[in-house]
């Protein structure tokens, strides 16, 4: 690697770190101030009891708490610790970096002139469908096969503990907190030390495998992607298009509220193709893999992964041939 090679690498490196590490730092924050201030079964009492509604409830949530992939991953370990459920926990970890308002418009805006609401309702829908399926899934798998084994142990031993508990303090109704000669602002900032001190321990284990991923990725940019004429003559093919910019976006790994500017240009490619690669993009890339080892399983992360390029493609080439041409199935 020569000087100016090794000098857009750096460029290269430098620019995807820095644009998502101040949302890994918000995911940890999140995650840290969820870990100590949000009680346990929270999550629970908010959803509903029914599995199919609640993991239907948690494809939405995006809507109200709007995340990118890169600060979602480490706020879905404190919530399945917190009780979510891992179904719906999967759900809002793919839906949410597509169906939220922030993704919506930034995705009009780069499609001005090219029929933006159909590319953002087809977006949103496709990307809330695709996380819908994945959880009723996962609702059905046993929780050790799709999390770590520490992870796995650590909220199973939660739980146990959360259940002689509550036995143990059913002898009478009283509160046995007996905390005297404290202060409630003492009580509030030790709490937020041990939020922060839970926040500064995530953004060390996230950000480790996510300086992986960029690195991956910049090397991509810089010494393979400048001069590949190969997705030009791509484009024209009904089953190859959408595959080569899924694995474009895989490996971009660009953010869901920038990548719709990218895909806008890529004027060689059908709508479809370009649907494509902004559904999976935010729920399959480069430094998500890395990010997914810190919480699940890797049988299940490649699992998963092959299961989304599949089905997203599936969709996009039946809608290029049968829907888009008018011809019926």
């Amino acid at each position: 690697m020569n000087g100016d090679a090794r000098q857009d690498f750096a460029l290269a490196f430098l620019s995807i770190l820095f644009e998502g590490a101040p949302f890994i730092l918000l995911g940890t924050l999140i995650s840290g101030f969820i870990d100590i201030y949000l009680p346990k079964g929270a999550m629970d009492r908010f959803l509903p009891k029914n599995k199919t509604l609640s993991v239907m409830v948690a494809g939405l949530l995006g809507a109200v708490f709007p995340v990118c992939e890169c600060a979602v991953v480490p706020v879905i370990r404190r919530l399945v610790g917190k009780g979510l459920p891992m179904s719906c926990a999967l759900t809002y970890m793919l839906a949410a970096p597509i169906v939220n308002p922030i993704t919506a418009l930034s995705t009009w805006k780069a499609f001005q002139g090219q029929a933006p609401w159909m590319m953002v309702g087809g977006r949103l829908l496709l990307g809330y469908l695709v996380a819908v399926g994945v959880g009723l899934v996962v609702a059905r798998i046993p929780l050790r096969k799709v999390l770590r084994k520490s992870l796995a142990d650590k909220i199973e031993g939660e739980m146990e503990e959360e259940h002689i508990h509550s036995e143990d303090s059913g002898c009478c109704g009283h509160d046995h907190s007996h905390e005297h000669g404290h202060s409630h602002t003492e009580k509030d900032d030790s709490r937020l030390i041990a939020a922060m001190r839970s926040a500064q321990k995530d953004f060390v284990d996230v950000g480790v495998y996510f300086t992986i991923g960029v690195a991956i990725t910049a090397l991509f940019n810089t010494g393979i992607a400048p001069g590949a004429v190969w997705l030009d003559s791509l484009a024209g093919n009904v089953l190859a298009a959408p595959a080569a910019l899924m694995a474009l976006a895989f490996i971009l790994s660009l953010c869901s509220t920038s990548d719709a500017f990218i895909a806008a240009t890529l004027a060689k490619f059908t709508w479809s193709a370009k649907l494509a690669f902004l559904v999976l993009g935010p729920m399959l890339d480069v430094k998500l893999i890395f990010l997914y080892q810190t919480v699940m399983r890797r049988k299940f992360i490649l699992a998963l992964s092959a299961s989304l390029f599949v089905v997203i493609w599936l969709v996009a080439v039946a809608w290029e041939m049968w829907i888009a041409k008018g011809v019926a199935p």
